[in-house]
């Protein structure tokens, strides 16, 4: 072999060598790698393992509280929580219910809903339902309630452009009155309405008086523009003589008595004290208007005496009602006290 040969398988066997050297030295890391993750895994196991233990060992040492106080303790637990709470308790067991629905825990709370309130629905009266059933049904009664600012927005949009125009120099609208009845009229498509029923009319007296918005139409008017006033001017001159002689009539505003009261019957009749000099003894029918739109939603809802203006719900937050219209409003006397309830003896949606 030739001294060239020679070298070439040197230098051939020194690669291999080289080779050999870093497959060992990969094989050597793989090897560390997979130890290092037995050994992870194997401390994870570990860890898992005496978690569960710990765990399984906290529970048998835990109690359900209704078993170690028992159900007198936890009654009074109950009666000082608030009703939500007590609501969800109601979820933990068949045993945690019949504890949490007791009437003995939610008389009370339904003491706390009905203290302050104007009217206590019927339907939370009737004989042999229990307490927690009569809070529901109370709590369902209530959300009949229209917002105030919605009933404004409703009020002002179906009553007089005027109205609007004069709202939207009180409030410097940068809009039009045009402008800004479009808006307003895209903001009470949705209006949620306080839907009165006939039960409602019927079982509650009513305290009756003219509004002063006869005086804020007028102002309304010498605030538009003057070529914009012609087109009112019959209106204007009607509400200064309407002003002052309906509202000499009444006691509400001369101070010089109790306010006029009205009474709703179930035959749909309408009527008042002797000696009322507004009312005068003429006839009167109302009658209740809802029309709905799709999924029940409803479109509009108000109560009308004869031919007269509509007149659109509102609910206080006490449950009383209120019914106005921009000549004159009905608000219901408390009447919280009354002997199995008011208003109808059926949920309303």
């Amino acid at each position: 072999m030739s001294p060239s040969e020679d070298q070439e398988v040197r230098e051939m066997e020194k690669e291999n060598d080289i080779v050999e050297e870093k497959e060992i030295v990969v094989l050597e890391r793989r090897g560390k790698k997979r130890k290092r993750k037995r050994n992870r895994k194997r401390k994870r196991n570990k860890r898992r393992k005496r978690e569960k233990e710990e765990e399984e060992e906290g529970f048998e040492n835990v109690k359900d509280p209704l078993e170690m106080f028992g159900r007198d303790i936890m009654l009074m637990i109950l009666n000082n929580l608030d009703a939500r709470s007590v609501a969800l308790s109601l979820l933990v067991s068949r045993a945690w219910y019949d504890v949490a629905s007791s009437d003995a825990v939610w008389t009370s709370k339904c003491k706390e809903l009905w203290c302050g309130k104007a009217h206590i629905p019927r339907l939370a009266q009737v004989r042999g339902l229990s307490k927690l059933a009569a809070y529901s049904l109370s709590v369902m009664d209530g959300r009949r309630v229209s917002t105030e600012q919605s009933l404004i927005l409703h009020f002002v949009v179906k009553q007089s452009p005027i109205l609007l125009s004069s709202l939207s120099v009180s409030l410097s609208l940068t809009h039009t009155p045009k402008q800004e009845c479009t808006k307003t009229q895209k903001m009470c498509s949705h209006i949620e309405y306080a839907r009165i029923m006939r039960e409602d009319l019927c079982d509650h007296v009513w305290e009756f008086h003219f509004n002063k918005v006869c005086v804020f139409m007028v102002e309304a008017c010498m605030s538009l523009k003057y070529g914009q006033q012609w087109k009112y001017i019959g209106l204007l001159l009607a509400c200064k003589w309407h002003q002052n002689y309906w509202r000499n009539l009444d006691p509400y505003w001369k101070g010089t008595g109790p306010p006029m009261r009205r009474y709703f019957h179930p035959d749909g009749s309408q009527t008042a004290d002797p000696g009322d000099k507004v009312w005068g003894g003429h006839e009167c029918c109302y009658s209740i208007i809802t029309s709905f739109v799709g999924k029940g939603k409803i479109r509009e809802h108000y109560v009308r005496i004869n031919r007269w203006l509509r007149m659109f719900i509102s609910r206080k937050q006490d449950w009383s009602w209120e019914m106005s219209n921009s000549l004159y409003c009905y608000t219901s006397i408390p009447d919280a006290d009354k002997e199995g309830g008011t208003g109808p003896v059926f949920a309303v949606a």
